[in-house]
């Protein structure tokens, strides 16, 4: 599995757009910037606990997104497709084989 952070930035990036304009900047700022929960407080002017509050809600709220959508894992499922594609291809692999792989990529969608 993911580590945390990464698997938010993940996240973020395909969820984004669902997310208000507050949510997308706290989230910005704690997980791609870097940013302590106290200097996204004192930018804001808010508390740091109203800060962790939101960060926490939106967490919650793009793993819900994510299980109903599943865009991050359908995404992790294609890369590994690919590989698999690309290797079968340098090792030689029957074109059956590779058919195969191409078939399940195609159902991904």
């Amino acid at each position: 599995m993911l580590d945390k952070t990464l698997r938010m930035n993940l996240l973020y990036d395909f969820y984004q757009s669902l997310l208000t304009q507050k949510q997308r900047k706290y989230m910005s700022l704690y997980y791609l910037d870097d940013f302590s929960l106290g200097e996204i407080a004192e930018a804001f002017e808010v508390s740091r606990q109203a800060v962790y509050d939101n960060i926490k809600r939106t967490e919650a709220m793009l793993e819900e997104y994510e299980a109903k959508l599943m865009l991050l894992a359908k995404f992790e499922q294609r890369t590994e497709l690919l590989t698999q594609i690309k290797e079968a291809i340098e090792s030689n692999a029957t074109p059956e084989e590779i058919m195969s792989m191409l078939d399940s990529l195609e159902k991904l969608d």
